[in-house]
């Protein structure tokens, strides 16, 4: 009978629960029922490489970015979700800063300083309700994780979700003590 040991074991179920988070996102409702969510599952040197890219930003914004790259380094994998949130849903509700969707449509769709808008509210919705469909399927299977803005803005960098117009991240590893608790 064949002998499985914790750590190698511990890492390939944290990519498999990676995995089902992206469905739990995929499935997650959607405003009007337009699916605009992107998701991907990032391990190995591609997960270095956001990492390192972290590390870059920190020379411009700070020590957090320094902590969240390590978080990241130390992680197994990470799972991106992101959305494409510059197309209108049409019913000019007038929350994106325009008065209509025609408005909104017609309006210059740029890079920010880590996103792409102006976005449509109800996409940005949509992402909230994806990604916390995701932490919730992680945290039913007990891997720690957290949603992590900067892991997102360093993924815009690299174009590793090239259609989306924002990206969280959300960090998975599973240890004896939760990496992303004690900041």
């Amino acid at each position: 009978m064949p002998v499985e040991h914790g750590e190698k074991f511990e890492r390939e179920s944290v990519i498999d629960v990676g995995r089902l988070m992206m469905v739990s996102a995929r499935t997650a409702p959607k405003s009007g029922g337009q699916d605009d969510i992107l998701v991907s599952l990032v391990y190995g040197e591609e997960k270095d490489r956001l990492a390192v890219e972290m590390e870059k930003l920190a020379g411009e914004r700070g020590e957090k970015w320094v902590r969240d790259a390590s978080n990241v380094k130390n992680s197994d994998a990470v799972v991106l979700i992101g959305v494409r949130g510059t197309k209108s849903m049409g019913l000019s509700c007038g929350a994106c800063g325009y008065p209509t969707c025609e408005a909104f449509n017609k309006a210059e769709k740029k890079l920010g300083g880590d996103f792409r808008g102006p976005l449509c509210q109800f996409k940005v919705l949509d992402l909230g309700i994806a990604l916390s469909s995701a932490v919730k399927t992680a945290s039913l299977l007990n891997v720690d994780n957290r949603i992590m803005y900067r892991i997102g803005a360093a993924a815009m960098r690299l174009k590793m979700l090239p259609e989306a117009d924002v990206i969280m991240g959300i960090p998975l590893s599973a240890r004896g003590k939760n990496i992303y608790f004690d900041r």
